[in-house]
């Protein structure tokens, strides 16, 4: 019997081939994207889950109020408050620093960019990072030592032993000795914390200057909680440790008006569970998620697989009206419901599972691409976990029982007597058929909405005026291992000759984000008479302003015939002018961090980082004391290949072992805005597979209403009516059905990216026509679709429409 009937539904398959190629199709394509979108948000949402004790450790960040009333939130923690913290909180198991960080490695003469990071003792019994090789206890105890990772010690010592082994790092610019004390194992792809390397955050060039005072700060802390311990009784008592030491700085904010925060204070220490710091936008600084982007890929993963569902059950009772004296046969030889609802829901099974193979088999393929694409880090092994395994087996169910189950039904609950006398009546299409199609435009339009939106605000950001010229300016990060002040009176002196160079300067802090993947920043915030400053300090050197065309607005650039340019002279821009109150700040000086600073100029404000938080005032200066990271190169717009070889050159000369890795100021600041870029492509792949799939679906709605009123288009042909108004007739109730869809769309999709783009300091604001376009790209395709089986179906011959079966 089994046999019996799986030969009837490979020849209904085989007979029905084109419907079940559409059906297959659709399936797959929705399979594969499900199955890719859904494991990146997995691995997203997996981040940090791999340490045993996960739920015990959280990241410190202060909570407090700008004087606007708006939260403020920063993850930047002074240098005393780790050893406070674990002599007043018997309760804390183990609290560690965490610097972000580069450095170079020398062993042998032999030379090395790594990720040294600094972190405290504690670091490797807080977290899950396995040591290879050292006593976890002991490896970190002296301010000489330093533990690998797997990667670096392979790269540096091959298979040699490194344990006792010497190393030099490249700090302050000189060379410091190290000796290794353990091998750490590498981090997991799915970590927040990476590094190449783990020294004592001790070292830390400004340590012994600012180890005592709480109003400085360059890092993050981890704490780990003793097991049992509640996480918000802690909290709370951290209120009473910042009373005791934030006294004077609590007193200052309050005395210049700034309000408390949302819990009633002046400042607040608060507990961020670690698996929570990948989702933290506001204090990553770029280098975190949303979780909204993450819930997103889940939504148009959702969305897709149901827009392939509606088609699958539309399609499939588009042929199944043809198998309808099937079954009454069947029912009069004495088959039972449930055995017809078996056989042709056995038939959906396996149809669904060449479906299930070929998506996986799409998705494997198209894997590499994805994940270029998304900047994702699927393999092979995210595939074969028997979490994605279950899930994707249980999904597998629950879509052919709902895919399969309805047409199954609505197949075999017809009367066996009226199927043979060929009295059985069809049904017009009812509420639940209208309301899939209105479903399937609905998300089609939505998509097709956030597409448009989304491109239009990447192209606002990458085009709105940032207050300098970055084209034809070529940034070269300096590295590790050379002086970067040297290196930029090098590179002048080699340049200074060449037609294709315009000027040279450096630069603390790139433009952009370089192909180095390295960012930074340092901010003051002072008080001048009794308004509080908050600025950014930008290390910069000479023809600054002409690197970067930006304007000088009052007073004087830096210039080598004045000493004290290098020491104790600042130009500002106009925007912090306005916030000192000087409507001629020239002559005047500011303090911060208790040093004075004699204003030489006022410059037009300019963007230093990402159109995604509003720009802050800049001060500019060129404390010898600060290191220049990066060179920047105004090139001749004539001859940029020529230019872009003199620099290679130029470079070669000074750091003949290090790789050049320059890049133009445009590219750089493209890359600020990657995660929209690839929001903007997932949502048009998106919207194009939902109109896809959409078309196919209301091409099977469109078969099956003219397969039911074949004789009706028939009578009127043989009235007189024309093509042109039967195509109208059969079309009109379609279009109204997706402009119902417009219509749901239209406030949904307003709503959802006005949410989006409140993530943006600077924003477009959305057109009218957004949706109007979107609308009319729906009814198009729509109205495309339906037209080429209602021309068909009207110019059919009424004789034979009209002939009796």
């Amino acid at each position: 019997m089994f046999h019996n009937y799986l030969k009837i539904a490979f020849r209904t398959l085989w007979k029905n081939r084109t419907h079940s190629l559409i059906n297959i199709v659709g399936l797959s394509v929705a399979f594969g994207t499900c199955v890719l979108l859904f494991l990146t948000a997995t691995f997203e949402l997996s981040y940090d889950g791999f340490h045993t004790d996960a739920n015990r450790i959280f990241r410190l960040y202060f909570l407090s109020t700008n004087r606007d009333g708006t939260p403020n939130k920063s993850a930047t923690m002074p240098y005393p408050i780790s050893p406070a913290l674990k002599a007043e909180f018997p309760e804390i198991e183990g609290v560690s620093r965490f610097f972000n960080g580069t450095a170079g490695v020398r062993r042998n003469e032999h030379t090395y960019s790594k990720s040294v990071r600094m972190a405290d003792a504690d670091f490797l019994q807080l977290f899950t990072f396995p040591l290879r090789k050292g006593n976890a206890k002991t490896a970190m105890n002296s301010l000489s030592d330093i533990v690998i990772s797997e990667n670096m010690a392979k790269d540096i010592f091959g298979k040699e032993n490194p344990l006792g082994k010497p190393l030099q790092l490249r700090m302050n610019d000189s060379w410091k000795a190290f000796t290794v004390t353990g091998v750490i194992s590498d981090f997991p792809s799915n970590s927040t914390l990476e590094y190449d390397a783990l020294i004592r955050s001790e070292n830390a060039s400004d340590y012994q200057e600012f180890k005592s005072r709480w109003n400085h700060g360059n890092h993050e802390v981890y704490v780990k909680l003793k097991a049992g311990t509640d996480p918000q009784t802690l909290q709370r008592r951290t209120q009473a440790f910042l009373d005791k030491y934030l006294t004077k700085s609590n007193e200052e904010q309050k005395e210049q008006g700034y309000p408390k925060n949302e819990l009633g204070f002046q400042q607040s220490l608060l507990l961020e569970p670690m698996r929570d710091v990948h989702f933290d936008v506001e204090t990553m600084h770029g280098q975190a998620i949303s979780k909204t982007y993450i819930y997103t890929l889940m939504l148009i993963g959702l969305f897709i697989l149901a827009i392939a569902c509606i088609n699958f059950i539309n399609l499939t009772i588009a042929q199944s009206l043809k198998r309808v004296k099937e079954v009454g046969v069947r029912k009069s030889l004495g088959a039972k419901r449930w055995q017809l609802f078996g056989q042709i829901w056995g038939e959906t099974l396996m149809l669904c599972l060449v479906a299930l193979l070929v998506g996986l088999g799409l998705a494997y393929v198209v894997l590499p691409t994805f994940n270029r694409l998304f900047q994702s880090h699927l393999t092979l092994d995210n595939f074969l976990k028997p979490g994605a395994l279950l899930v994707t087996g249980l999904g597998f169910l629950l879509i052919t029982l709902v895919a399969g189950g309805y047409p199954s039904w609505f197949v075999t609950r017809f009367n066996a007597v009226e199927v043979l006398k060929g009295t059985v009546k069809m049904s017009r299409p009812g509420l639940l058929r209208n309301s899939l199609i209105v479903t399937q435009f609905t998300i089609a339009c939505l998509l097709i909405v956030c597409t448009l939106i989304v491109r239009q605000q990447i192209n606002y950001l990458q085009e709105k005026p940032m207050g300098l010229d970055k084209d034809q300016v070529v940034s070269i990060p300096v590295g590790d291992e050379l002086n970067g002040a040297v290196a930029l009176k090098t590179m002048r002196d080699r340049l200074s000759s060449q037609p294709n160079i315009t000027a040279v300067s450096g630069s603390g802090v790139n433009i952009g984000a370089g192909l180095d993947g390295s960012s930074s920043r340092r901010m003051f915030g002072f008080l001048y008479g009794k308004r509080d400053i908050l600025c950014d300090w930008l290390r910069v050197d000479t023809d600054y302003l002409k690197t970067l065309g930006i304007k000088l607005l009052q007073g004087r650039d830096f210039s080598t015939n004045f000493s004290t340019d290098s020491s104790s002279a600042v130009l500002i821009t106009q925007s912090m002018a306005k916030q000192l109150g000087e409507v001629n700040p020239i002559g005047k000086f500011i303090k911060p961090d208790n040093k004075s600073f004699q204003i030489v100029g006022v410059v037009s404000d300019f963007n230093l980082y990402s159109l995604h938080q509003e720009a802050k005032p800049v001060a500019l200066q060129m404390q010898s004391s600060s290191p220049i990271n990066y060179i920047l190169v105004r090139v001749n717009p004539k001859n940029l290949l020529g230019a872009m070889e003199t620099i290679k050159t130029a470079w070669k000369t000074i750091a003949p072992k290090q790789e050049f890795i320059g890049s133009f100021l445009d590219k750089n600041t493209e890359r600020w805005y990657k995660k929209e870029q690839r929001l903007g492509t997932i949502f048009s792949s998106a919207a194009g597979i939902a109109i896809l799939l959409s078309c196919m679906g209301l091409f099977s709605i469109a078969l099956l209403s003219i397969q039911q009123r074949t004789k009706e288009i028939g009578v009127r042909k043989v009235l007189g009516a024309s093509v042109g108004s039967i195509v109208t007739l059969l079309s009109k109730d379609f279009l109204k059905l997706v402009f119902v869809a417009i219509l749901i769309a239209t406030p949904i999709g307003w709503w959802a990216m006005n949410k989006w783009l409140a993530d943006f300091a600077y924003k477009i604001d959305i057109a009218w026509w957004v949706f109007a376009l979107a609308g009319a790209l729906a009814i198009s395709i729509a109205l495309l679709t339906v037209s080429l089986q209602s021309i068909k179906a009207a110019l059919m011959n009424p004789v034979k429409s009209l002939r009796s079966e």
